[in-house]
């Protein structure tokens, strides 16, 4: 992961770490951002900029790893799998994407950290 990438995970902790969503703080231990335009070009991910793995942030194209919104809400869903491994990504199954709590709770957080 090349210095931007490791910068943009560490200005976003910084944004997040002082909201306390979770009892510890986000941890960028083996997170990495990748840029796979690819598969952001699948039917399921063309409505995305960004998609968040267990500690993968997959970004659109190489300009967003300097927007600070969404690796910050990306990153946010990062800590979320961190504290929730299991029920978080399941919940997009159950309850789907516009409704669901850790949908919104990542927004709110980056809203927080940069509006």
């Amino acid at each position: 992961m090349d210095d931007a990438k490791r910068a943009a995970l560490a200005r976003a902790k910084a944004a997040l770490d002082p909201l306390e969503l979770y009892p510890r703080p986000v941890s960028l231990r083996g997170v990495r951002i990748w840029v796979a335009p690819w598969l952001f070009r699948l039917p399921w991910f063309r409505r995305f900029d960004g998609y968040a793995l267990h500690m993968t942030v997959l970004l659109r194209s190489a300009t967003l790893v300097a927007d600070p919104w969404i690796v910050a809400h990306e990153l946010c869903h990062v800590w979320q799998m961190q504290h929730h491994p299991v029920r978080m990504p399941l919940s997009y199954l159950v309850r789907g994407y516009a409704g669901n709590r850790y949908e919104r709770e990542a927004r709110r957080a980056a809203d927080a950290a940069y509006t």
